[in-house]
């Protein structure tokens, strides 16, 4: 609790407790027994309001009824739902009972007042007890928000920092091999490798600062990865696609090829994006290794599958019909 509402409970106290030893007709231990009660309201509720009840309780049974002590503790009631956690603040319904009854024990006041002095007790506690529960669900989604932001943000980074060292080994390993016997070729493949870091670079920056591409282009995806020695063969039968389903897709599209590069060491790969009703089609065949049987689902592939999974599509994947490995994914456009 900051030190702003330590001094107000504090002022609040001193004001209680000078105010009822001097107009109150009870005695001075009375009044100190209220004012720690107001004072400890907010950082132990629960011995705040059994401090207050038990002078309420107290003034009751010895026929003093001060104006101010019902009043704090109705305070106390509202700050035991408020503050307290949920264990201690159900005490609160409980304790309501006994000290009404003990504070009207000796006033003449009918039944229909004291009926009501406990509904107003009972309505402060739910009003304290529901916006604390309240203020616990926010936070807890804020929480959740957060977490899920931070495995989207290492997603992103993962797909894109792999995607872009994968292709920049494979240039930097073909220009070692070529670097003797093709100067020339090699000059080129160190270009690319160069201009793939530029391009990774500046992808890396619009990742961290919005975590979506401003154009996320498959056709300069699939020249990319043509430039590096798998040609794929895009096919894209689509119209315009929301925001969130164009972005999965071109981030699916990466880590299949990525995949099939260097897991799968293909040289060539077809790529279709097409309709499919209310629902988008993405495949990815390669011509590479293919699957081992039994293989297991790595990063990548779980990647591609949470992806999917938020926009409420369906990822399948294994052995394509003439070898390699297919990717089909479907998700929804609307």
């Amino acid at each position: 609790m900051s030190a702003r509402w330590w001094l107000l409970d504090g002022a609040l106290a001193v004001a209680a407790f000078a105010a009822m030893v001097v107009v109150g007709p009870g005695p001075w231990w009375l009044a100190a027994a209220v004012a720690a009660g107001l004072a400890l309201r907010r950082r132990a509720p629960l011995a705040g309001y059994l401090l207050g009840t038990a002078a309420l309780m107290g003034g009751g049974l010895l026929g003093v009824a001060d104006p101010i002590a019902p009043y704090a503790n109705l305070m106390g009631m509202h700050a035991l739902g408020a503050f307290a956690p949920v264990r201690r603040a159900l005490w609160g319904p409980v304790l309501v009972l006994p000290g009404v009854l003990a504070y009207y024990a000796h006033l003449d006041e009918p039944a229909v007042t004291v009926t009501g002095t406990m509904f107003f007790w009972l309505l402060a506690w739910a009003v304290g007890f529901g916006t604390a529960r309240s203020k616990e669900r926010s936070a807890l989604m804020r929480r959740a928000a957060v977490a899920e932001e931070r495995t989207r943000m290492a997603r992103e980074l993962h797909d894109l920092v792999g995607h872009t060292v994968n292709v920049m080994l494979v240039q930097a390993g073909a220009s070692r091999v070529v670097l003797d016997r093709d100067p020339d070729k090699a000059r080129e493949l160190l270009a690319g490798v160069e201009r793939t870091g530029r391009e990774a670079l500046e992808e890396l920056d619009r990742v961290l600062a919005a975590l979506r591409p401003e154009d996320p282009d498959l056709a300069r995806l699939a020249a990319r990865m043509t430039e590096v020695g798998m040609a794929v063969d895009l096919r894209v039968e689509v119209g315009a696609l929301p925001g969130p389903v164009e972005f999965a897709v071109y981030r699916i599209v990466q880590e299949a090829l990525t995949n099939a590069l260097t897991h799968g060491g293909a040289r060539s790969a077809t790529v279709s994006v097409r309709s499919a009703g209310e629902q988008v089609a993405v495949e990815v065949c390669d011509r590479g290794r293919g699957p081992r049987p039994g293989y297991r689902v790595g990063r990548g592939l779980t990647g591609i599958a949470e992806r999917a999974e938020v926009l409420g599509g369906t990822v399948v994947h294994g052995g394509g019909e003439g070898g390699g490995f297919q990717l089909r994914v479907l998700l929804p456009i609307s």
